[in-house]
This record gives C-alpha cells, structure tokens and sequence, in this order.
C-alpha cells in the first residue's frame, strides 16, 4: 500500500487510513482492511464494514467483497490498540476443533484466519483467549509468557490444521524439546505454483527477517542466519493453463520451525504457494493464478510424537478445509496424474 496513517479518536477508537497501491489493486475491501495497522480479525473487518466505519473516497462502504482500484483512499473506524499485558481475556466465543485432549496437552485444528496470540490489533480474539476459555489461565503453560499461554509452536494467521498447546509447564518445555531433537513428525498439505519435477526434494538453507521489509523473511547465508530444513514430496500434478503454468501438490515436512519456513522456501526453488500474500504471485493480474484464493494454500494435516508424560504415540490427521478443496477439485480435470505418495496420502486429505 503506498501510505497508511492512524489517527487517534474518542470512544477508545481509532481511524486508519490508506492508499491502494499496485500490489492491493483489485483486493477484497475486508481483506485490505485487515492488512491496516492496528486491524482486528478478517471476521471482525467484515463487521466493521458492515456497521457503516469504513470509507472509500469519503463514501461509506457497506459491501465486504468490494474490489478496490488503484488509488482508492480507505479511511477505517476500528478500536484502538490494547495493552495486552498481563492475564489474557477467555473468549469462549471462538471455536476449538479439538482432535485430542488428556491432562497434559491438546491437538487441535486451527482455522484459517484465527491469530495464534495477542499482537497489536489481536487482544482477545486469537487461539490464546480461546484456550484460556477452554482450560483456565491457570491449567496452561506459560514457558511462551503470559500471552502465550499453552502455546507450543504456531502457525499463521491464515494457514490452518493441526497444532499442539499444552496444559502445564513441564510438558510444554518437553513438546518444545521433541521439536528442537527433530522427533516431532509435522507435514504440510500446500499447492505450489509450476510443475516440480521431481518426486521429493529437500531445502536446507539459513532463513533470517529481511533486511527491507520486517514482515517478510529471507533466505540468507550469514553464519547468523537460522538453519531450516524442510524436506517435500510430490503428489499430484496439474498441466499448464493458458493463464498458469501449472501446479504441483506437495507433502511438505518440517525439520525446523522457523517463521514462514514452507512459503520462504517454496518461493527459494520457484515454486511459491499458491495464494500467498507475502512470497507468492500477489498482482491483480496474476490473480487467476492463484484461482481466487485470498490465502495461502498451506495446511498442517499431519502431526505424530510420543508422548512426553505417558509415553504413548500420539497420531492425528486432519482433511483438508472447504476452501482448499474446492480449489483442487477445480483443478482436477487438468490432473496428470497421482504419484505413490499421492495415492496414499491424498485420500487421506479429502
């Protein structure tokens, strides 16, 4: 976006402004309010819209999906940012997917949209104030901080499936002790851009925040850089279209954890994920590449470890969400074909 300005307003709220840039043209109006800082859920820009707070060129915009032009000034009532320090807010209201619970810990599946913990703009609508709800601040553990409680790794905001909290202390430093050992088995559903051509691969590279844009990472060689291996396998291929080059279904495996590893590294060997904002194809012209997905087709389906208190091995599986489905089963009639692991995996996804 090429400017953005926060004005402080009564009412502990607070008016954001922007202009849409090349990269936003054509971009849903709720999806551009929610890259604005300070901005709440992508639900709660809906709502936020839908109550008559958002502008365009000084008209009210009361329609969520509207596409923007390029050069469209946005001005946004929201709420001012929050102190989120100290015990967090339980929000029953959010929903938990839980695939499995016992004293010590939880595998559930995250929703596409849904932040992990508070950050500016997210103070009670993450998966932190909805474990809260769920367990009670004090049956969580709090090696993360205390706005992050029971969270043991995390995923972004808009991939969703499988993930891990855990109820004490002790057990989350043992879940994060099998993810720094390696031993925790964590696999990614994602549909990359073009045809890879082999059947599996592997990534090992240094990854480090960029140097132009503190979102974004990088991969880097400095000898400071964090080393993050992912290894992959393909599944299914799909040929070229006359807007596209094709696509690839791929079984991503993560050795390490760090920030945007799948999307860095995907993009590293040009092949980036199909939807995605920050690495992938973003223009509005490249938008049929991405067959209208407004996020990044990245799923956590798969996640497998011993347990740490009752040494039982603990496996779970999670199918793949409407919205990927829907995208691959339009695909489907430019399918070449299954690899091995495909015909074993994918049913498994569906």
């Amino acid at each position: 976006m090429d400017s953005v300005d926060a004005q402080a307003t009564p009412n502990n709220t607070q008016t954001n402004e922007g202009i849409v840039g090349p990269q936003e043209e054509g971009m849903r109006l709720d999806a551009y309010v929610a890259t604005l800082p300070g901005c709440p859920s992508r639900s709660a820009c809906a709502k936020i819209i839908e109550r008559g707070d958002a502008t365009i060129n000084g008209i009210v915009a009361k329609v969520k999906s509207e596409r923007l032009v390029l050069g469209d000034r946005i001005c946004v009532r929201m709420p001012a940012a929050q102190d989120t320090s100290g015990e967090l807010v339980p929000n029953p209201y959010i929903h938990l997917d839980i695939r499995y619970e016992d004293d010590y810990l939880i595998v559930l599946s995250k929703q596409a949209g849904l932040v992990c913990h508070p950050s500016p703009g997210h103070v009670d609508d993450t998966l932190a104030n909805a474990l809260v709800a769920h367990c009670g601040y004090e049956h969580l553990g709090l090696l993360q901080g205390e706005d992050r409680p029971g969270i043991v790794h995390r995923l972004d905001r808009e991939t969703s499936g499988l993930m891990l909290a855990a109820k004490d202390d002790e057990t989350q430093r043992a879940l994060q002790d099998l993810i720094r050992l390696r031993v925790l088995d964590r696999r990614y559903i994602t549909l990359v851009h073009g045809d890879v051509t082999v059947d599996e691969g592997s990534v090992t590279t240094g990854i480090s925040r960029s140097t132009r844009d503190r979102i974004r990472m990088m991969v880097s060689y400095d000898p400071m850089a964090r080393e993050a291996i992912t290894t992959f396998r393909t599944l299914e291929r799909f040929e070229a279209g006359p807007r596209d080059e094709g696509y690839t279904l791929l079984e991503c495996h993560l050795f390490t954890g760090r920030t945007h590893q799948i999307r860095v590294h995907m993009r590293h060997i040009g092949h980036p994920v199909v939807g995605d904002p920050l690495y992938g194809v973003g223009t509005k012209r490249s938008q049929p590449r991405n067959r209208g997905l407004e996020r990044q087709f990245l799923h956590s389906w798969s996640i497998a470890f011993d347990h740490p208190r009752t040494g039982e091995r603990i496996s779970c599986t999670d199918a793949l969400p409407e919205d990927l489905k829907e995208l691959l089963d339009g695909l489907a009639p430019r399918s070449m074909g299954r690899t091995l692991a495909g015909e074993r995996i994918c049913p498994a996804c569906e």
